[in-house]
């Protein structure tokens, strides 16, 4: 079987990464043909990351360079679409694009179509509001990290969905038993696009740091820097330092706002802190209430009170933190784990295979 994989980056880019390159060694040890054809390059997600803008010429090019691999798609079994083949282009156009013959599945790990019907300009609205449910609807199998984003594929007619949720490979988390002396560790990885989600712990982070000094170390957050007074350690991004999280934190936070692209969100960081034996303390949004177990794995805050509440008994209690981190880990195992959902994954696609 041969499957084209059109990714929405390279490797660098972490949905791409997550939903798809990782499972890439395992469904070609399967027999699967896997070639992948991302529509922009690590170049551009460093700038994205970085706070900087791609030239219009960058952007262009991704255009005609995945125009050119859709007109040479015809030798596939398969496309494997992450989110769609032409960002910010109307269906009808994407539609004449001879790829209809050949049968795609198209992955969801963000509502990528609130970007469109929730966006702030009318002409946006009315000429794109409905692309991604077209999308849906014409795929052989919508693949949903959650059922938020499943929910809206059944309602936009695809014929079939799946619930796949983003994982990590957890034997590959490093687990180190916490060093004597640090003080207290809250920690958060993602991209300078999510770090504003921290104001909403601010207050939290500032009063406890008033009653006994802590540090909150920042993953990926590039120039943000939500708290003053407080000592932040900042790191850049990479795959090694996502593995040794339990090296940098004694507990991992997510904090969200209750939104509607918030709910499409798959709680990946969430994931990450479990498989690193973290306890976690999140807001309770989206899937982030399925993958938290109040008093179990972690804690769910709503409130600067609660996520003060919820930080200040981590904080205190080294047993506590333990209890929690080897709960999560041990979900993290069960339920979030890549050697459990490759094999799901290859069934999925190889039933997509003509007779």
């Amino acid at each position: 079987m041969r499957i084209l994989a059109l990714t929405r980056y390279e490797r660098l880019g972490s949905s791409s990464r997550v939903r798809f390159y990782q499972y890439i060694p395992y469904l070609t040890s399967q027999g699967m043909e896997i070639v992948t054809a991302p529509f922009f390059d690590d170049g551009y997600v460093r700038k994205l990351y970085a706070g900087q803008r791609a030239s219009p010429g960058v952007v262009l090019q991704a255009y005609l360079k995945r125009l050119s691999v859709l007109l040479r798609s015809a030798s596939f079994d398969l496309l494997w679409v992450e989110k769609e083949l032409l960002p910010w282009i109307p269906a009808w156009l994407e539609n004449i694009v001879p790829t209809r013959q050949i049968p795609y599945v198209v992955d969801y790990d963000d509502a990528v179509f609130h970007r469109y019907d929730l966006h702030r300009f009318a002409l946006v609205r009315a000429l794109l509001g409905r692309k991604i449910d077209g999308v849906m609807r014409h795929a052989a199998l919508v693949i949903a990290g959650n059922q938020y984003l499943a929910e809206r594929a059944r309602k936009a007619g695809a014929p079939r969905v799946e619930c796949l949720p983003s994982v990590v490979d957890v034997n590959q988390y490093a687990l180190t038993e916490p060093s004597e002396g640090h003080g207290f560790r809250i920690g958060w990885i993602g991209s300078p696009v999510t770090a504003p989600y921290l104001e909403l712990v601010r207050e939290a982070v500032a009063t406890l740091n008033r009653e006994i000094p802590l540090t909150i170390t920042l993953i990926g957050a590039g120039s943000v820097q939500p708290f003053p007074n407080v000592p932040t350690e900042v790191l850049p991004w990479s795959e090694a330092i996502e593995l040794k999280l339990s090296q940098q934190f004694d507990v991992g936070v997510m904090p969200l706002v209750d939104g509607p692209f918030e709910r499409g969100k798959c709680g990946y960081k969430l994931i990450q802190y479990m498989a690193s034996r973290l306890p976690v303390v999140a807001s309770p949004v989206g899937v982030n209430q399925e993958i938290v177990e109040p008093q179990g794995n972690g804690y769910l805050a709503a409130s600067s009170e609660e996520w003060l509440a919820a930080l200040r008994e981590l904080r205190d209690s080294a047993e506590k933190r333990k209890m929690m981190g080897l709960a999560g880990r041990r979900k993290a195992e069960q339920k979030y784990n890549l050697r459990g959902t490759a094999p799901t994954l290859l069934s999925l696609l190889g039933s997509l295979t003509k007779p």
